[in-house]
C-alpha cells in the first residue's frame, strides 16, 4: 500500500489501526542483525537516558528523560503515530475525517482498544484526557489551535476536535504526546493508570523500569515477553553496560559511544538518520539577540561543517537554519547558509552590538554533545571577537529556569519530520513552547496559508515562503542534524528506524535465541 502524505490525512478511514500499522508504520528495520522469521518471547533489556532530577511519571509532563518517554510511549497509546511509508499513521484512532472548511475533525477508535484492566477505552476517555493535556503549561503546544471545550465526544467511539482556524495538518499535530488515560483517573493515580498500548507497566523504581507484553493490544501482535528498561545518567555509563552485556540495546547512545563500538564483532551500531535537531536558540522579543542583524550575524559565525565532525563525529549533517529537515516538503532550494567571519562582524557593528560584554550559554549534559556543541560554538564565536560564556545546568534547573526564558541557550528536539510540527509548536506568535519568544507577522500569515490548504501547489508555496522567513529571521541557529545511533546485540532484531516518536516503538522488537 503505497499511499503519500496528503492522499492518507485524507483519506484517514476505511482502515483499522492495526492494518494501518502493518501497511505503513512499524518503522522496522528487519534487517538489524538479521531476519528470519520473528520469535515470541523473551525480555529486551534496554537502556535509556536520563536523570534522576528530571525524572516524571504523568504521561501529559515534560518528558525530559529518554527513560521516561520510551516507558510512556510502550504503555499508552497516542491518538496517531509517525509511519514508514507516510508522516502520520494511527495508532489509537483507526481513521479521521475533516469537515469541509477543515475545521471540525472527526476521529473513530480502533476496534478492540482496551485499557490494561480489560475495560474498552471510550471517547469519554479520551475527551478526558486531551482536556487534561490542554490543562498542562505545555498543552497549548501539544494541542495547537484547540481549546479544551471544543473537545468532544459524539457517541462511544468518535472524538470530535474543532480547531479555531482551518487545519489540514491536525492529525499529524496530535501524534506525540496524546497519551490517553481512562477517564477521572485521581491525580495521584496518574503515574499507576491503566494504558492500552503494546506493554503493561510492571514495576517502576527510580528511573528504571519492568514491561509486560500486552497480549490483547489493537494495534497487533507483540512479539516481546518484556522489556526492562534502565535509566542511564551519562551516554558513557550507557555504553559500558552495553559493552560488558548488561545490556541488549543502548538507545540512543550517541556519536562517541558509536565509534568505540564500531570496532566490536558482537555489538551493531545503527543509525537513525537525520534524526535529532540540536539548535541554539536566541531570545528575540528582547535582550542582546534582539536585532534580526545580530542573529543573522551568529549564524554566520558557526563554522558547521566542524560542529558535525567534531561534536557528533561526522553521525549527522550540516542544516540551514530550519527545523524539521526530513519534511517531504522542506526547502533543499534555499541556499545553504555558510560561515562569512568579515560579514558577521559588519552586521554586529551596524546594530551596535556591545563587544565588551561576556555572553552566557546556557546548556546541559543531557544528550551526547548537546553541551560540547556550546563550548565548540564558543570558541568559533571568539574568532569573531564575541565572548561567550558557556554555562551548564542541570536538567531539572534548565527547564524551570532558563528554557522559554532565557536569552541564549542550547536545546534538542527528538522529533524532525515536519517543518509544520515545528511551526505549530514553537514558532508561530504566542505558541505554547515559543523557545526565542519570537513573532512574526509574514510567519504566522505563512503558516495559516499552509495548514488551511487541501491544494497541494498552494501549500508547498506557502510552506516555502514560511521557511524563508524562518531561515532570514527566527531565533534559531540549527548548525546540524544528528544521527540517532542505537547500539544492539546481534539478536536483537526488528528495531525501529523512524526518527521522533518512531524510535520507541518496540512493539515488533524480537529476539533470536
Amino acid at each position: 500500500m503505497d499511499l503519500n502524505r496528503r492522499q492518507l490525512l485524507w483519506a484517514g478511514g476505511g482502515m483499522g489501526a492495526a492494518a494501518l500499522l502493518a501497511a505503513c508504520g512499524g518503522g522496522t528495520d528487519g534487517g538489524s542483525g538479521g531476519g528470519g522469521k520473528p520469535r515470541k518471547g523473551g525480555t529486551l533489556r534496554v537502556g535509556a537516558l536520563g536523570r534522576s532530577s528530571a525524572i516524571t511519571r504523568d504521561p501529559h509532563g515534560n518528558q525530559g528523560n529518554e527513560s521516561d518517554y520510551l516507558i510512556i510511549a510502550l504503555v499508552y497509546d497516542t491518538l496517531t503515530a509517525p509511519g514508514k511509508k507516510d508522516n502520520t499513521v494511527g495508532r489509537l484512532m483507526s481513521e479521521w475525517k475533516p469537515s469541509k472548511d477543515l475545521r471540525t475533525w472527526r476521529f473513530t477508535l480502533a476496534k478492540g482498544a482496551t485499557f490494561h484492566d480489560g475495560k474498552p477505552v471510550t471517547a469519554e476517555d479520551v475527551v478526558w484526557s486531551l482536556r487534561r493535556l490542554r490543562g498542562t503549561p505545555a498543552g497549548s503546544a501539544r494541542l495547537p489551535g484547540i481549546e479544551a471545550e471544543n473537545i468532544t465526544a459524539d457517541g462511544r467511539d468518535t472524538v470530535v476536535l474543532v480547531s479555531d482556524y482551518p487545519n489540514a495538518e491536525l492529525p499529524m499535530i496530535v501524534r506525540l504526546a496524546t497519551f490517553v488515560l481512562p477517564k477521572d483517573t485521581p491525580e495521584k493515580q496518574v503515574a499507576k493508570a491503566p494504558g492500552s498500548g503494546p506493554f503493561t507497566l510492571d514495576w517502576y523504581r527510580g528511573g528504571n523500569a519492568r514491561l509486560l507484553r500486552n497480549e490483547h493490544w489493537h494495534g497487533g501482535e507483540v512479539h516481546l515477553d518484556a522489556i526492562e528498561v534502565t535509566m542511564f545518567e551519562s551516554p558513557q555509563a550507557m555504553a559500558n553496560a552495553m559493552m560488558s552485556g548488561q545490556i541488549d540495546l543502548a538507545s540512543n547512545a550517541g556519536p562517541v559511544a558509536a565509534r568505540t563500538a564500531e570496532t566490536r564483532p558482537n555489538i551493531k551500531v545503527l543509525r537513525r538518520r537525520d534524526d535529532m535537531a540540536m539548535p541554539i536558540v536566541m531570545r528575540t522579543s528582547d535582550g542582546p539577540f534582539a536585532d534580526d542583524r545580530v542573529r543573522e550575524a551568529m549564524k554566520l559565525v558557526v563554522d558547521r561543517e566542524a560542529m558535525v565532525k567534531q561534536v557528533l563525529s561526522g553521525y549527522g549533517t550540516v542544516a540551514n537554519d530550519i527545523m524539521g529537515t526530513a519534511d517531504p516538503d522542506y526547502a533543499r532550494d534555499i541556499p545553504q547558509r555558510r560561515r562569512d567571519l568579515g560579514r558577521a562582524k559588519k552586521l554586529l557593528k551596524e546594530a551596535g552590538f556591545d563587544f565588551s560584554k561576556t555572553y552566557k550559554l546556557v546548556t546541559t549534559e543531557d544528550i551526547s554533545g548537546l553541551a560540547e556543541s556550546a563550548t565548540l560554538f564558543a570558541s568559533q564565536a571568539r574568532e569573531a571577537g564575541i565572548k561567550v560564556d558557556v554555562v551548564k545546568q542541570e536538567s531539572g534547573s534548565f527547564y524551570a529556569k532558563t528554557w522559554l526564558k532565557g536569552d541564549f541557550y542550547t536545546n534538542y528536539w527528538g522529533t524532525n519530520d515536519s517543518v509544520v510540527f515545528y511551526a505549530s509548536k514553537t514558532m508561530t506568535s504566542g505558541a505554547g513552547q515559543n523557545e526565542a519568544n519570537w513573532s512574526d507577522k509574514d510567519f504566522d500569515a505563512a503558516y495559516k496559508k499552509a495548514i488551511a490548504s487541501s491544494d497541494p501547489k498552494a501549500r508547498a508555496k506557502a510552506l516555502h515562503q514560511l521557511q524563508q522567513v524562518e531561515h532570514d529571521r527566527s531565533g534559531y541557529l540549527l548548525w546540524g542534524m544528528a544521527d540517532g545511533v542505537d547500539l544492539a546485540s546481534p539478536k536483537v532484531h526488528g528495531l525501529p528506524n523512524l526518527p521522533g516518536y518512531g524510535r520507541v516503538q518496540l512493539e515488533s522488537t524480537w529476539l533470536s535465541q
